[in-house]
């Protein structure tokens, strides 16, 4: 699409637009004629069954056909006029009324034919049709389907600028008039091979579908066409990186051996598949792009470890990027323990002002003597200076930008080896979207003697059976949690907050210590506390999702989650990985009152399995992909009538196509492929580079 094409044309010069309306077209995101074209419908209206005036049923949405016999308007009181007009057919009358709307009255002569669909109502035991959507010819016309009545009719999500009438006029016209400069950018061999239909044609039956059957090849294509331009766009780039030069790293060296002879425990099974896959990337030539998913406690710090001493048996430095201070401080905690007898030097790197300390590691980091450098975003600072930055390891990646990730890459001459981890179990669709150009591996086998916990629904009306089964607990040894959806008390919302309730546990467990812990609280403050907890002189913590990550209490065998139902699937599923984490049995209990069908439903999921990919599928169902990755997550695309949930198969069959197509293995003609290749970028118009994790 050219810039001089029709398609571009301003849609206030659109007939029947005009600025006021266009005004309100641009808020729905649609500035110009191709914009209108693929703004699709929410639902579609079956209009197409017209029932004789004697079968209608009120309180039901008809469709009816008939003659006009009379019209006229009506004032019925101070500002209230009734329009009224009167049709009938073989089987008998109706009457259609309009309220203050007296140039209605004109728009119908006497024998016109009429096409009116609304909710059919009985009044002084006639039957009334009230504002119908309607459609008019003179009796010297054919009554063709229009675009209100007597067809499948589109609803499109409006706001209060328009009615649908006017919206569907506007979109009618701009079909009419433009439709034919849509090209086609996929060769009908292509089509063909995926079940496709023309282009044209599925704009058309978008909108004004003639059977239901036609609706759902109009739906495919374009469906299709969304999630094809990802899958295209990052399958492209995933063959663009993998022609790269990349580090190659020694996976025989001598660190390796040292690290696992003082490794403490033995790697579950999936971890020695997850670091195999790893060695594979690193020793291949080209950059490593790794998601590596699994669930809280299953060992992905140890393996990211294991991947950095890697590359300083190979000359090369690593970063490990994390969200917060406190998950980049409980990585170090883990990375010193388990470096310690190496020789392998690692520093921390927080936010904040550049004092002494963090000069010093600063310059060890820019003259080599740093090996491995955890921290958050400041280490992607422009003073941040690496000798030889040959690994990147982003923990949570969705909690950065792609600037940001890309700042650090950019830490190197050559790109860095990427390894990516996530406690947040993706779900397969979301992964294929926003992870496609990605090597994904998961570790779905927790430690040896870590026993499953056991998740219970409590509600709040027997407080003291909880009580009584918390000091059972704590009478075992063991530690409790208790986490609270608010810091203190709120007017708003008649909440428990962790301060109230931390004081009202004091008084109930007196011979036990309580503590609090909060975002609020300076983070020296905090520490020393969960430093107290670590250690057992704190038996009870209240707390807020301040603990949702980067917190290891092995002691920790319940988790008391109060007014569960204000929290989301993977946040409780976060929160309970805190707990379970050393070989006593573990509790998680749900106290609340879901007042919705969601909240319950929530809760029951939580209850019923500790699968956290099925918890994530339940998650992306009940709160859509942008929510559930995260405000900041730039790279997943905006699908307008694709459905990550319900259009999975399209998906799949989308992915298959772009990867047919850059493959060796498609036997469409060189020339075309190359053609077809150059009209996908030029229909995009997409950056491919920014796509995903840049």
């Amino acid at each position: 699409m050219t810039e001089t094409s029709p398609l571009l044309k301003e849609i206030q010069y659109l007939k029947g637009v005009g600025p006021a309306r266009a005004a309100a077209l641009k808020k729905l995101g649609v500035e110009n004629v191709y914009g209108l074209l693929y703004y699709p419908p929410r639902a579609w209206v079956d209009r197409s069954i017209i029932k004789p005036i004697s079968k209608l049923i009120p309180g039901e949405r008809e469709t009816v056909r008939g003659i006009v016999v009379m019209s006229s308007t009506q004032k019925v009181r101070f500002k209230l006029s009734i329009t009224k007009v009167v049709v009938q057919d073989k089987t008998g009358h109706i009457t259609a009324a309009w309220y203050n709307q007296p140039y209605i009255e004109k728009q119908f002569k006497k024998g016109d034919e009429v096409i009116m669909h609304g909710k059919i109502d009985m009044y002084r035991g006639m039957l009334q049709i009230n504002t119908p959507e309607y459609e008019i010819s003179s009796p010297d016309e054919t009554m063709q389907a229009g675009v209100n009545v007597n067809r499948i009719v589109p609803v499109y999500p409006l706001t209060e600028s328009f009615t649908q009438k006017q919206f569907r006029a506007i979109v009618k016209t701009a079909l009419d008039n433009y439709l034919q400069y849509v090209t086609e950018y996929l060769p009908e061999e292509f089509r063909k091979k995926f079940g496709l239909i023309q282009l044209q044609q599925s704009l058309a039956g978008i909108h004004f579908p003639d059977t239901f059957e036609s609706l759902e090849k109009a739906k495919y294509r374009l469906i299709f066409d969304e999630f094809f331009m990802v899958q295209f766009a990052l399958n492209l780039k995933k063959q663009k990186a993998e022609a790269q030069k990349g580090h190659v790293f020694n996976i025989a060296g001598e660190y390796k051996e040292i690290f696992r002879k003082h490794l403490p425990f033995k790697l579950t099974g999936a971890q020695r598949r997850v670091v195999e896959e790893i060695k594979k990337d690193v020793s291949s030539g080209r950059p490593m792009n790794r998601l590596v998913q699994g669930d809280v406690g299953s060992g992905k710090t140890v393996v990211a470890l294991i991947a950095a001493v890697i590359a300083k048996d190979s000359g090369f430095q690593s970063a490990i990027l994390a969200p917060t201070e406190i998950l980049a401080s409980q990585h170090m905690k883990t990375a010193a323990k388990l470096l310690e007898e190496t020789g392998i030097k690692a520093d921390l790197i927080l936010g904040g002002a550049a004092t002494k300390d963090k000069k010093a590691a600063l310059e060890r980091l820019k003259t080599g003597e740093t090996d491995i450098v955890i921290g958050t975003h400041a280490i992607i600072q422009e003073t941040v200076e690496f000798k030889n930055l040959g690994l990147a390891v982003i923990d949570e990646q969705h909690r950065f930008g792609v600037m940001q990730r890309a700042a650090l890459l950019g830490k190197s001459e050559i790109k860095p080896h990427v390894l990516i981890m996530t406690a947040t179990p993706i779900p397969r669709t979301l992964a294929m979207t926003v992870y496609g150009d990605t090597d994904v591996s998961v570790i779905d086998e927790l430690p040896p003697g870590r026993k499953p916990v056991k998740t219970v629904l409590f509600s709040g009306a027997n407080r003291d059976k909880l009580y009584n089964f918390m000091e059972e607990r704590l009478k075992e040894g063991g530690q409790i949690y208790m986490v609270y959806p608010l810091v203190d008390v709120s007017e708003k919302v008649d909440l428990k907050s962790a301060i109230e309730s931390e004081k009202e546990t004091a008084i109930r467990f007196p011979g036990y210590k309580t503590a609090i812990v909060h975002g609020q609280m300076k983070k020296e403050e905090r520490a020393a506390i969960m430093a107290d907890f670590k250690e057992k002189k704190i038996d009870i913590l209240a707390a807020t999702t301040v603990i949702e990550v980067g917190i290891d209490i092995p002691n920790a065998s319940v988790m008391v989650i109060e007014h569960a139902e204000r929290f989301g699937l993977s946040q409780l599923h976060q929160l309970r990985g805190r707990v379970g984490r050393g070989d006593r049995q573990s509790y998680c209990i749900l106290a609340g009152e879901p007042g919705t069908e969601d909240g319950f439903k929530r809760l029951s999921v939580m209850a019923s399995t500790s699968d956290g990919f099925k918890i994530a599928e339940e998650d992306l169902a009940l709160r859509g992909p942008g929510e559930f990755l995260g405000t900041r997550q730039h790279g997943l695309p905006e699908f307008r009538l694709a459905n990550l949930i319900t259009d999975r198969k399209i998906l799949e069959s989308a992915r298959e196509a772009a990867e047919w197509l850059l493959s060796s293995n498609c036997d469409m003609d060189h020339r075309k492929i190359n053609e077809t290749i150059d009209n996908i970028k030029h229909k995009s118009g997409r950056n491919y580079d920014l796509i995903n994790i840049g």
